[in-house]
């Protein structure tokens, strides 16, 4: 019973299948192949207009170098204070020449009006503090919450007005459109995205994330910034055949909507169980439950993975009492009902 997280599922068949079919055929390296330049027109058709994408091997690398084409002395970046790029990826923006700047909203979602208020330090007359470069958003937040194309607008808006770039960090963007039932355009560019890392890995694939530009001038110095750091596969058409597979015939969101279902399911064993309670509704793929102590002790003792959680950013009403914690727990792609139904004898027999 394996709720740890969705890097911990495998890939689908027909990903791994697709790298099979791969391995037997070379062709021009660093993305001269022609599977790369199929998946890019894939891309087109996804968001209903052109744009540019370039392939790499993991999120981290999709936001940093995303965000390192926003870089200027002092350089600022705006986002969530659980935000993966600052709590989770070593620091790897300040290192390519921005700081991360957290800003606390409820369930992993920023309010324009935080961000507006964040941006009031910044003054241009100011050098002290710096430069903001960018905003920085996550769908799904780190707290399993979906923003809507009406509040990614209104997060734009306030970026646009200070000559800010709008960046997604889209690790889990398809279980975002499965939950909202939108098109990617309407929760992106419509919206005024610039741009944003395209998960994959998460939902399916080996190792394969997509930084998409809808602002495509900002795309210019990035094929460098990825072959200095390290992302320019020579392989690349491996890459690629992941991707490929992943857009084709909807696998990814169907993969999304499996894993999101999957999670209604768990979410209603925690209701129906009396001992174990939602800290909140998920939106997509992730349930945050909080449990009591000893009840967390006999689910780990049967074998039931899953992570603790900081209550940090919950309101005070929402957070765990004397004696109980807060825990994640995440389905996926290859999640089973079976697998659920024996959480659910583990947890009546608590």
């Amino acid at each position: 019973m394996i709720f740890a997280s969705d890097t911990w599922a495998g890939v689908s068949d027909k990903v791994m299948a697709a790298l099979a079919a791969a391995s037997r055929h070379g062709g021009p390296a660093y993305g001269g192949d022609q599977i790369t330049r199929r998946v890019e027109a894939r891309f087109n058709e996804l968001f209903e207009r052109e744009v540019t994408v370039f392939l790499v091997g993991t999120g981290t690398a999709a936001n940093t170098l995303a965000l390192a084409m926003c870089a200027r002395p002092g350089g600022v970046i705006l986002c969530h204070s659980e935000a993966h790029i600052l709590v989770d990826e070593a620091g790897a923006s300040e290192a390519l020449g921005s700081r991360v700047l957290g800003i606390e909203g409820r369930h992993g979602k920023i309010a324009p009006e935080a961000i507006a208020a964040a941006l009031e330090r910044f003054q241009p007359d100011h050098v002290h503090t710096g430069q903001p470069v960018a905003v920085s958003i996550t769908e799904v937040t780190e707290l399993g919450a979906a923003y809507s194309p009406a509040e990614i607008a209104a997060i734009a808006a306030v970026a646009h007005g200070r000559g800010l770039p709008l960046h997604v960090d889209g690790a889990r963007f398809a279980g975002a459109l499965a939950a909202l039932n939108v098109s990617p355009a309407d929760l992106t560019w419509r919206a005024g995205v610039d741009m944003m890392s395209f998960g994959a890995t998460k939902n399916g694939c080996l190792a394969s994330e997509a930084v998409v530009f809808f602002d495509r001038a900002r795309a210019a110095d990035f094929v460098f910034a990825r072959q200095r750091a390290g992302h320019g596969f020579s392989k690349a058409w491996f890459l690629a055949a992941q991707m490929e597979a992943y857009l084709a015939d909807s696998l990814w969101l169907d993969n999304a909507h499996h894993a999101n279902a999957m999670a209604a399911r768990l979410a209603d064993v925690i209701r129906k169980s009396g001992t174990a309670r939602l800290a909140l509704e998920p939106a997509a793929n992730e349930v945050f439950v909080i449990l009591p102590q000893a009840l967390d002790g006999h689910l780990r003792a049967a074998g039931v993975v899953y992570g603790p959680w900081s209550a940090a950013s919950f309101p005070p009403a929402e957070r765990p009492r004397a004696g109980e914690v807060l825990v994640r727990m995440v389905t996926t792609f290859a999640t089973t009902a079976a697998e659920i139904d024996r959480f659910a004898a583990v947890l009546r027999g608590g």
